[in-house]
């Protein structure tokens, strides 16, 4: 049986966007050590990030937008000019290294050497779009991965799932006109971005020719497993069932889980689960998981491990 893959890479803790920001190093340090703790770490396979050819970067992201945020980081600036990003002399190298990652990932899933992947990458990207870094993102690496699955042909359609707390504003900019990707995304109504971007709410369905392959389920303050069911499958479910994936990637955000400091979901490790189990029904397991938000470093590691432990329960498709 094909086994799950993890990328991991000491480089992604050179991203330092600063004291006290919640998006920090040690994040990915709980991760692994829980991973290690719970048994799960020696049955993962391994998977080195890939050396980036900026055409992938480029397929998501203007170029302009990309030496800006060269510029801004060789600059010695401490946020990003394009939003509310921090950063330092390494970040720009290091968002390379994550989009390495996903693609790495997502090609070893294509090609069948691996059933699926968790990518413990930073930073993280759902709120980078084409043409600006915000959000704590510079590069949007779920959707970088969207697109180089397509390019290759290894895959006709994707689908990605996004059950962070904010908006994935970025992602929906990216794929808003495209009928090959189906975006769903669960958060919170009216937190951050949607006061900025106006994004996230369910009359957003997809532009001309891509109509209905846009899904927002915005949810009120205090939702928790029940919501996020009932979202998963009373829309997520018959839409993906429609759409028919080849490959899923879910923007796997725990700020959704129940005590994040930057939200007010109450998603338990159980769900996160079930939510896996159910993304992994709509394409035969084949999944490349992508880490997004989630602040509180004993949360956010018991909520990984507990997603990696659905992964790694799959049946291939």
């Amino acid at each position: 049986m094909t086994k799950t893959g993890l990328v991991y890479d000491e480089r992604y803790l050179l991203h330092q966007p600063g004291l006290g920001h919640p998006e920090r190093p040690e994040r990915l340090e709980a991760i692994g050590e829980r991973l290690v703790i719970d048994g799960l770490d020696e049955r993962l396979v391994r998977v080195e990030p890939a050396d980036v050819r900026m055409e992938w970067v480029e397929a998501v992201h203007d170029p302009a937008y990309i030496a800006t945020a060269r510029q801004d980081v060789e600059s010695g600036r401490a946020c990003l000019s394009t939003g509310d990003t921090n950063v330092c002399r390494d970040s720009y190298d290091v968002a390379l290294v994550a989009v390495g990652g996903v693609v790495a990932a997502t090609e070893a899933v294509l090609a069948g050497e691996l059933a699926n992947a968790f990518c413990a990458v930073r930073p993280p990207g759902h709120h980078a779009t084409p043409t600006a870094g915000m959000g704590f993102c510079l590069f949007n690496n779920a959707a970088i991965a969207a697109r180089y699955a397509l390019a290759g042909g290894a895959a006709r359609r994707v689908l990605i799932a996004d059950w962070d707390y904010h908006h994935g504003n970025g992602t929906q900019d990216a794929f808003y006109g495209d009928p090959n990707v189906l975006y769903f995304s669960t958060h919170q109504a009216w937190a951050y971005p949607m006061p900025l971007t106006g994004q996230g709410t369910a009359e957003q369905t997809g532009g001309p020719g891509a109509e209905g392959t846009n899904i927002n389920v915005p949810l009120p303050p205090g939702s928790g497993d029940e919501e996020f069911l009932a979202a998963f499958h009373d829309r997520l479910l018959p839409a993906g069932e429609a759409f028919g994936a080849d490959l899923a990637i879910i923007s796997a955000g725990f700020d959704s889980r129940v005590g994040d400091p930057l939200g007010t979901f109450g998603v338990t490790d159980e769900c996160f689960a079930e939510l896996t189990r159910l993304v992994m029904s709509l394409v035969g397991g084949r999944i490349v998981s992508v880490l997004e938000g989630g602040y509180s470093l004993d949360g956010l590691a018991s909520a990984v491990s507990a997603h990696v432990a659905a992964l790694m329960d799959h049946t291939p498709g």
